[in-house]
């Protein structure tokens, strides 16, 4: 008999050997203030480099090492969480009452660091990032394997569908199109980074018009509507095979 390791188990022992990216003006720029970002929040006063590579692989194809890209809006890459660093930033925004009422994570810190520590403390298959916008960090978002998610139960999910989460931090940030630029960035950096992932998803809340919006401006196509556990949600995808059409 043909013995075969799942892919996800031979994903956890595998090393990876990550090519090097873009070593364009642009992308350079971009690792550079991203890199100058976590100078600047430990108050490191040398210009030594910054290594971004997390202490374990994820399941995503390592998130750390996917880059900066170029978008209309600037220079923008996604940088892993670190709790000791990002914390009060993350926590801030999830007070934010605009935010609160989808993320329903407002409170001390204390709720905001159980959450990003339940991901951080896992198997890798969801990422949360700051989202940093010419070397300032303005979102956050968690990169998720969605076929092993528990929002897979909801839907005809394929191997290596990834989802994404996204809150945009600052008032003055929102309903300019920003989102929008930005997640059509992301879903093409994922489906750039991972070449099995023929899909990128997302669940937004029905009642969040501004975000489903966004997401359609952004290449997604509606696909259905989903009961969640804790919400109604709109079903969002953004496919390969349409990513040069839509």
């Amino acid at each position: 008999m043909d013995l075969r390791l799942p892919d996800e188990l031979v994903a956890l022992f595998e090393t990876r050997h990550l090519g090097a990216g873009d070593t364009g003006t642009d992308s350079a720029a971009g690792t550079a203030a991203a890199a100058g970002y976590e100078r600047q929040s430990r108050g490191d006063d040398d210009a030594a480099p910054v290594s971004l590579t997390p202490a374990r692989d994820d399941l995503l194809d390592g998130v750390a090492q996917w880059g900066p890209v170029t978008t209309p809006a600037g220079v923008f890459q996604l940088v892993p969480v670190r709790v000791e660093r990002d914390l009060p930033l993350v926590c801030r925004w999830m007070n934010d009452p605009a935010v609160a009422a989808f993320w329903e994570l407002a409170g001390p810190q204390d709720v905001t660091e159980d959450h990003l520590g339940a991901q951080l403390a896992g198997d890798g298959r969801s990422v949360p990032c700051l989202g940093v916008l010419e070397g300032t960090p303005m979102s956050y978002w968690e990169i998720y394997r969605a076929d092993l998610d528990l929002l897979a139960r909801h839907y005809p999910a394929r191997p290596h569908d990834t989802g994404i989460h996204l809150l945009v931090g600052g008032v003055t940030d929102r309903g300019r199109g920003l989102g929008s630029a930005l997640l059509r960035a992301v879903a093409d950096l994922v489906l750039d980074k991972r070449p099995a992932c023929a899909r990128v998803v997302a669940e937004p809340d029905l009642r969040n018009i501004p975000s489903v919006t966004a997401f359609l401006s952004a290449g997604f196509r509606f696909s259905a509507e989903v009961d969640l556990p804790d919400k109604r949600a709109a079903l969002m995808i953004r496919d390969r095979f349409l990513r040069d059409l839509l």
